[in-house]
């Protein structure tokens, strides 16, 4: 694999950057403080802008290490920040990643993730040479599963209660990609 860091990507709508400290007021209004957000999610909602900005201070200097892929999603209309997408773990051995996403509740059903699970995806695959990636959710978030297939993920199965989250055990959904198959997917 060549690790290329966080690089700027485009897609019709959307802006994918890195962050900055200054998103910090965006992103604690637009989905950092939202308990509908976090619902499904390790964290919990931010108690204050001043949290998120202490927490975008440590990814910023994340950046320096070349295998650290965190956007930030911006809305090329408007320039807003509206969520994030990131590969939050790496198997080197098997060139695997795996990606978490969230978005404000106000761009719910937009395709804004989708749209930007495809061009990261086109990334990992095509730049940085991942041989596979994945992504799973709980299994009360269907909406969660529903990005994954459109972005060409396939099911690959359930592990049954064992997800663990604010004090809840749940099924945990796994979906993945390989890159031939994505691959596949351009030439439809």
């Amino acid at each position: 694999m060549d690790h290329k860091g966080t690089v700027t990507l485009e897609t019709e709508r959307l802006i994918l950057r890195r962050f900055a400290v200054s998103d910090a007021a965006d992103m604690y209004r637009n989905w950092a403080s939202s308990a509908e957000v976090a619902r499904y999610l390790t964290w919990e909602p931010h108690p204050s802008e001043e949290a998120t900005a202490e927490l975008l201070a440590e990814w910023v200097k994340e950046y320096e290490k070349p295998e650290t892929y965190n956007w930030v999603l911006v809305l090329k209309e408007s320039n807003m920040p509206v969520g994030n997408i990131s590969v939050v773990n790496i198997s080197e051995n098997t060139a695997c990643a795996s990606l978490g996403w969230c978005l404000g509740t106000a761009w719910w059903g937009q395709g804004y993730m989708p749209e930007a699970g495809n061009a990261v995806l086109r990334f990992l695959f095509e730049s940085v040479g991942f041989r596979r990636v994945w992504a799973n959710h709980d299994a009360d978030n269907a909406k969660s599963g529903r990005v994954m297939q459109k972005i060409g993920m396939q099911k690959e199965g359930v592990l049954r209660q064992h997800g663990f989250a604010k004090g809840r055990i749940f099924d945990d959904v796994r979906y993945g990609i390989l890159a031939e198959e994505y691959r596949s997917m351009l030439h439809e």
